[in-house]
């Protein structure tokens, strides 16, 4: 019984060429090419997952990834469900719409690092990372033997190499994660179980032939 996780990031985002902080309410889509990739997005995986059988699909709450599921959901004839524990970071409210660069320097955090926020208010890295893998491992135990369409934010992919992989919350590594590209994980084992199952990275930041924004 073979489940198999699928990571999206969203697609080209309004927020990302404005270079805000785009929380719930700063966030304001996806630009028109954002859309273009979302939709190739749900022909890619279509094609891809036919033989799986059922797919059900899941996103973060902000509407830069919304949008890049509605089409996949509808690929798959299915509504996609909405979860916070998918998204990037949990920003204080009056970060929501300021220039991140600004959020960055203005309001930093002497010491900041793993298990310290880097700026007012913001979340750590440590709890981000336990927030998204908690999601991430619900939602394979619930969806076990099947195959899910997680799409959130480079941060949701990151998280991932923790959930399923064990890797240390300060890894060795950095990770480039496009917009619009997909990320799969997989195992025979019960994702539920323990010792934990061990998990196949089979592909990382595919694009598919996106040029990388």
């Amino acid at each position: 019984m073979r489940t198999r996780l699928i990571f999206v990031r969203h697609g080209e985002s309004v927020h990302q060429l404005e270079g805000i902080v785009g929380g719930p309410r700063g966030c304001r889509g996806l630009t028109a090419l954002g859309h273009e990739q979302a939709h190739d997005l749900a022909n890619r995986l279509t094609g891809e997952v036919a033989a799986d059988g059922p797919v059900a699909v899941y996103s973060s709450v902000l509407r830069r990834a919304v949008e890049t599921a509605q089409p996949i959901g509808a690929a798959f004839g299915v509504r996609p469900v909405a979860d916070c524990g998918l998204c990037t970071w949990h920003t204080p409210p009056y970060a929501d719409g300021l220039p991140t660069a600004l959020f960055r320097t203005d309001h930093a955090v002497a010491g900041g690092g793993v298990f310290r926020p880097f700026e007012e208010g913001n979340e750590s890295w440590a709890e981000l990372v336990v927030r998204v893998s908690r999601a991430i491992m619900e939602i394979a135990h619930r969806h076990r033997g099947s195959t899910v369409v997680l799409v959130g934010h480079s941060e949701t992919v990151e998280g991932a190499f923790h959930a399923l992989a064990a890797q240390p919350v300060f890894r060795a590594f950095d990770l480039d994660v496009p917009p619009a590209s997909i990320t799969e994980w997989t195992t025979d084992h019960d994702p539920g179980g323990w010792p934990p199952a061990r998990w196949t990275l089979r592909r990382f930041a595919d694009t598919g032939g996106w040029a990388r924004a």
